[in-house]
Parts: structure tokens; C-alpha cells; sequence
């Protein structure tokens, strides 16, 4: 309830009721109701710019700021995984893969190092969390890098390992015939006595002895060089160029299941013993180069001896006897 004014009259000498004018009182209600507006106003942008109010924009704007963040935390989780499993198969890459085939390590620099030159992440400057950003960005091109690299180096692996199963199946490493118990040994390499003169001179091969005719198996995957009698002392016998250093020969054949030229695997049927050349007997006389070197083939057995078979053999071919040629 307003007040009610008077004022005092000097003609009356009495108090008289001040009656407010109309547009006064309107003018009043005016500016009442305009002030409560800027006040509402003043409060309304107060209240929105504190966290005790949101808009709806802000509300959908801060749930998908939280989906970030925990889509953050699982890349985050992600790449650590990938990390520990790119770190498991670089250690296994340098310290079993490459140490096998005789390839030199990656080193660890090489496979750590960073990008220079520009700044390739300059268009993510500038924001909020931009050093969060250009972290994981930097993080995810060195894993890539990485995956890169060990990309090329299983590649390398790959190629190593293929490249070393043809050398392992070129390597003459069975015996050319079938000698299961070993009683077919007649003569190892080393010094003997010559059946002809009785001189003991060096024995460059291995002689098996073995009746006329008894089947003569390659050693190991290769090429057949020469198969003919124009080596003397050898008669009928065959060469396979086995690659890698490698050749095989096989003398004193009674006849040939292989021509020039031919390619053969381990194991196939080259020929058949006989006693051509210069041979006292059917036998076999067996020989290894290794770059034109010849040697000792006993070596080479690995492929279908056991180790007491193996000891057994050495035994034998140590003995000094005499050669079948």
C-alpha cells in the first residue's frame, strides 16, 4: 500500500491530500517494469555464464565432449596394446628371425626415429587441447612408421627364409644309395691304398660297395652338369650342380637315368652302380665340392643318419684300408 502525501496550505491553514497525477503514476509503473526487465536480463546472463545453468546446445555440446573423452582413453588403451605387440615381434625380429637367417638387427634408433623437416602438424595448433592432439598424432606416425619398417623386415624374413629352404635342399645331405645298415661303406676319404699300385695316396671321395645295377639317388636338389665318360679314371658318371658352391659326382656308373641339363630333386633316380673307369669292383665312388674344393662328404649326412648311425659311419670311414679306385 502507497503512502499517502499531504501538503500544508497557507490559505486554509490546513493539510490537503497530494492527488499524484496520472502520468506520473504511469511513468512510474514504467520504469518499475523496465528496471525488473534489465534486472531479469542481467540475471539471466549471469546464471548462463556459470556452470549452475546450461542451454541445451551446451548440454548436447559437453555429452559429446565426454564420448570424446572416453573415446580418447580407449584409442589411448588401443595403441599401448598395439605398442606392446609391435615391441614383442621387433625383439623376436632382431634376436630370433634375423639372428637365424645372419641378417643384421634393426636398430632401435632406426626404428624409434621421429619425422623432422616441416612442422607437419601445424594445422592442429591452435586449440583447446591441442597438445594433447598433436601427441597422439605424433604417437600413431611412429607406430605406423614402425609397422613399416617391420613390414620390410618380415618381407626381408620372408625372402631369407625361402632363399634358405632351396639352400637346404640343395645341400647334397643323404646317402647316394640305400645303405640302411651301413654295410655298404667300403672306404672313406682321406689317405688309402691304391688297389692298382698299392701307393697310399689321398682318397678324395667315399666308395660304397654295392652289386651291379643298384639304384644311385641325388643327394640334393640341382642341376645336372655333365653325365658321360670323358673324365678319365671316373668312367660313367654324372655331375649335379647343386648352387651355392655345392656339386656332387658320381663315378663308375654301369649307365645313366639322367641327360644334360636336367633338373632333379633329393632323392630322384640319377643312374645305377657298375665298374667303369678305373674300378676293381661294383661300387660306388662318391665326391663333394664346396667351390671347387673337394670335400669330405661324411659331413653331409645329416639328412638320413641318427647320431649313432652317423658315429658308426665316421668310425668306418676313418679306417685306412684300400679303395675300390
Amino acid at each position: 500500500m502507497s503512502k499517502v502525501k499531504y501538503y500544508y496550505d497557507p490559505d486554509t491553514l490546513s493539510y490537503r491530500k497530494i492527488e499524484p497525477k496520472k502520468s506520473r503514476r504511469y511513468r512510474n509503473i514504467g520504469l518499475f517494469v523496465l528496471g525488473s526487465a534489465l534486472f531479469g536480463l542481467f540475471c539471466l546472463i549471469l546464471l548462463l555464464n556459470t556452470s549452475l545453468v546450461n542451454t541445451p546446445r551446451e548440454l548436447s555440446l559437453n555429452r559429446e565432449l565426454k564420448n570424446y573423452e572416453l573415446q580418447f582413453e580407449l584409442l589411448d588403451k588401443k595403441m599401448q596394446q598395439i605398442e606392446e605387440v609391435l615391441a614383442n615381434i621387433e625383439d623376436r625380429d632382431n634376436n630370433i628371425y634375423r639372428l637365424y637367417f645372419e641378417a643384421n638387427p634393426i636398430p632401435e634408433e632406426q626404428r624409434r626415429a621421429g619425422f623432422g623437416g616441416i612442422n607437419r602438424y601445424k594445422s592442429l595448433e591452435g586449440f583447446n587441447n591441442s597438445e594433447m592432439v598433436i601427441a597422439t598424432t605424433k604417437r600413431l606416425d611412429i607406430i605406423k612408421k614402425q609397422m613399416a619398417i617391420q613390414s620390410k623386415s618380415l618381407e626381408e624374413i620372408a625372402l631369407l627364409a625361402k632363399e634358405k629352404e632351396k639352400l637346404l635342399a640343395a645341400i647334397p645331405a643323404i646317402q647316394p644309395i640305400n645303405n640302411e645298415e651301413l654295410t655298404r661303406m667300403a672306404s672313406g676319404y682321406g689317405y688309402r691304398s691304391d688297389p692298382f699300385t698299392k701307393a697310399r695316396k689321398m682318397h678324395r671321395g667315399m666308395d660304397f660297395t654295392a652289386p651291379r645295377g643298384t639304384p644311385i639317388y641325388a643327394s640334393g636338389d640341382g642341376k645336372i652338369t655333365r653325365a658321360d665318360n670323358n673324365s678319365s679314371g671316373y668312367g660313367k658318371h654324372i655331375r649335379i650342380d647343386h648352387g651355392y658352391g655345392y656339386m656332387s659326382l658320381y663315378a663308375h656308373l654301369s649307365k645313366y637315368n639322367v641327360k644334360r641339363g636336367q633338373k632333379v630333386k633329393r632323392g630322384d633316380l640319377i643312374g645305377f652302380v657298375g665298374s667303369t673307369g678305373r674300378s676293381e669292383a661294383p661300387h660306388l665312388h662318391y665326391e663333394v665340392f664346396k667351390d671347387k674344393e673337394r670335400i669330405n662328404p661324411i659331413n653331409f649326412y645329416y639328412g638320413s643318419l641318427s647320431l649313432k648311425e652317423f658315429e658308426n659311419m665316421l668310425k668306418y670311414a676313418n679306417q685306412e684300408n684300400q679303395s675300390l679306385d
